[in-house]
């Protein structure tokens, strides 16, 4: 009897441990969705700082929406029009600095009215801590659409202007956006988007990306003198955005047309790993840990009154990164 009893407790024990053990991994794992608020959010791009905190900028609906680690729905963080803001694009955490980049753009001419009357496209920096604004820098010209950010080694600021051949450094000084570099290799297709993602290597070699004509380009920079060169794609690629560093030369990559790849550029060739296809109008990806987040845009729903409306919530979805 002593002996029965002992096996029945060690057997519910064993059990109890496991079921312990279970529920320990499955919240370690997370969730594989975060749901966003409303219905007029249509993510655009996302970032994510080292605590696992995610940052999503609404290109519609407009403002910054925050995740905080683990959690699965997101809650509104900068108000839309905050801080003289429109639609919101590119979105970049720099914890050096302590600062969130977002680029914020009217695109009423588009059909986009967004929640203010600034015109214009502007890179902002909010403080990572609060939230408050703390630069604000417009683009200069005409005809210009702030796309996305990269964070160089010394902490310098690049921005992509999609609607021209054009990559703009901020003097953060003088609150100053300059063209960097311009390239006729960057000209945007009639009625298409020119370069788009931008991302530093871990050797301080320059990525960018075209949008429409879904062309990859290495920049070198030596003695501050950019030097271009057309990338080979080791498969065709539609509708390039987004691309965001995994270390080394690999860096994640959304085509609009569905996919999520892990890209590895040698010289003027890329290898294309797709990880991910049949996502919902992808636009903006970043990595978090083992874990590519991937913001499903859904923005053809905004410029086709044809299509059927957004599948909602709008969401980011979680796509394990294998190793290479």
């Amino acid at each position: 009897m002593i002996r029965s009893i002992t096996l029945q407790s060690v057997a519910a024990g064993i059990g109890f441990l496991a079921f312990l053990a279970g529920g320990i991994l499955a919240a370690s794992a997370g969730p594989d969705t975060v749901s966003l608020p409303g219905d007029a959010a249509y993510p655009e791009s996302l970032t994510a700082t080292a605590d696992g905190t995610l940052y999503i900028g609404s290109f519609a609906g407009a403002g910054i929406f925050r995740v905080a680690p683990g959690a699965s729905a997101a809650e509104i963080w900068i108000k839309p029009g905050d801080f003289g803001t429109r639609s919101i694009l590119g979105v970049v955490a720099d914890e050096k600095s302590g600062t969130l980049w977002a680029c914020s753009n009217d695109l009423s001419a588009l059909g986009v009215p967004g929640p203010s009357d600034v015109k214009g496209s502007w890179l902002k920096g909010f403080d990572l801590k609060t939230g408050a604004g703390k630069i604000s820098a417009r683009f200069p010209g005409k005809k210009n659409f702030c796309n996305d950010i990269a964070i160089g080694r010394d902490g310098a600021v690049f921005v992509t202007n999609s609607f021209q051949p054009e990559i703009l450094k901020l003097d953060a000084a003088a609150q100053k956006l300059d063209v960097w570099l311009s390239d006729p290799q960057f000209n945007p297709p009639a009625g298409g988007m020119g370069v788009d993602g931008i991302a530093f290597g871990a050797d301080g070699t320059l990525y960018v990306n075209t949008y429409s004509d879904a062309k990859l380009f290495r920049i070198d920079i030596a003695n501050g003198k950019p030097a271009i060169s057309h990338v080979e794609p080791s498969q065709p690629l539609g509708l390039t955005d987004a691309l965001r560093p995994l270390g080394g030369d690999s860096f994640l990559l959304i085509e609009g047309v569905g996919k999520l790849d892990r890209v590895t550029f040698d010289g003027n060739e890329a290898t294309i790993e797709t990880l991910k296809e049949g996502l919902n109008g992808p636009t903006g990806v970043t990595p978090l840990g083992k874990t590519a987040w991937v913001a499903e845009g859904q923005l053809k729903h905004l410029f086709d009154k044809n299509d059927p409306k957004p599948a909602l919530p709008f969401r980011l979805t979680a796509v394990p990164v294998p190793a290479p």
